[in-house]
């Protein structure tokens, strides 16, 4: 067998059992182990042969202290791959999880929770990202030109929350009302990080036939009419004390902290995973492409939505050695909690 050659069903056994082996127990797996399980009554020195085969297609590493063989990240992913997604949760997480997450309407306060919550069941890190989502969504905008070259812009949104700024700009109140009006009618429900992006690109796109109106908008936005004080997004991750006792490597523990105590570089690491456009869990086995000190660990996220529209992101870090099945459930149980909680919040 070479690697790249599909495994038959007996490989695809011993495989799936020596991974099940290795998480359960933390130790290297021999052919007796396996063959006391066996289900077709395989002899450890069949097992032995199976088990050289898949060695050598690189799905199985000997710690040199050891007769055991261990999965190798090529497995997990071929163990991954292999799951059906029919798994569903255990009583006692899903009681956990709806007694944590029931009846919370706002969205930080659901991720803050989730964190806790995907830490406590996984016994990994667990991280979730709150966008202000429509907190932060605008319901309209009024310009208003006071004397000495000064404009006052009012922004309200959705949730009601009015933020002013006295803006030092030249602009005549017919082209203000003009503008407050194209942004009223384009952008009402838009969040500002959003609204932000298209403006930029509808004034580029339209820079040929750029009249009066589009400058003005374009004044206004850079100028700062529209921003507001809130952050983006919000960043919630606990359990990093979990990781501690499975790395040995104190270099690497020491920036592996100090990642997880960055939080934008949290919020990059989902961004340059979780496909906001799918809707399955995602499971990304070894993280070094991102960062070093990730390179041991394992993301197992999804994007959070509420009626289709994203509005954070959820996930599980953890060593290689995990439970897969129960963290991948336990991900997509509460991302659809997720959406069904806040849809009937709003």
């Amino acid at each position: 067998m070479q690697s790249g050659t599909p495994i038959g069903g007996r490989e695809r056994e011993i495989l799936t059992a020596i991974v099940e082996t290795f998480i359960a127990t933390g130790e290297p797996v021999g052919s007796r182990t396996l063959a006391r399980s066996n289900r077709e009554g395989l002899s450890p020195a069949t097992i032995r042969n199976v088990m050289a085969d898949l060695a050598d297609a690189g799905f199985l590493e000997q710690p040199h202290t050891s007769a055991g063989r261990v999965p190798s990240t090529e497995a997990y992913r071929y163990y991954v791959e292999q799951l059906t997604g029919n798994a569903r949760l255990s009583d006692e997480s899903e009681n956990i999880i709806c007694d944590a997450l029931g009846g919370v309407s706002d969205v930080q306060e659901f991720m803050e929770r989730t964190s806790h919550v995907l830490s406590l069941i996984s016994k990994n890190v667990g991280v979730a990202v709150a966008m202000n989502g429509a907190k932060n969504a605008l319901e309209h905008v009024y310009f208003s030109r006071l004397a000495d070259r000064k404009v006052l812009a009012v922004v309200v949104t959705k949730s009601g929350v009015v933020r002013d700024r006295l803006l030092r700009m030249d602009i005549p109140q017919a082209d203000l009302d003009a503008a407050a009006r194209y942004i009223n009618e384009n952008f009402r429900g838009w969040t500002m990080e959003t609204m932000h992006r298209e403006l930029a690109r509808r004034v580029e796109q339209e820079r040929n036939e750029y009249n009066t109106l589009m400058k003005s908008v374009e004044q206004l936005y850079q100028q700062g009419a529209l921003a507001t004080d809130d952050s983006p997004q919000v960043v919630f991750v606990e359990g990093a004390a979990n990781l501690v006792v499975g790395e040995q490597d104190r270099n690497n523990l020491q920036q592996l902290l100090k990642t997880l105590e960055e939080k934008q570089k949290i919020v990059e690491l989902l961004g340059a995973y979780l496909d906001t456009r799918q809707e399955a869990v995602r499971v990304v086995i070894g993280l070094d492409q991102t960062d070093p000190s990730l390179r041991n660990l394992v993301l197992i996220g999804s994007p959070a939505r509420v009626g289709g529209e994203v509005r954070g992101s959820l996930a599980i870090l953890g060593p290689t050695r995990m439970d897969y099945q129960h963290a991948i459930t336990a991900v997509s149980y509460i991302a659809r909690m997720f959406d069904k909680v806040l849809n009937e919040s709003e």
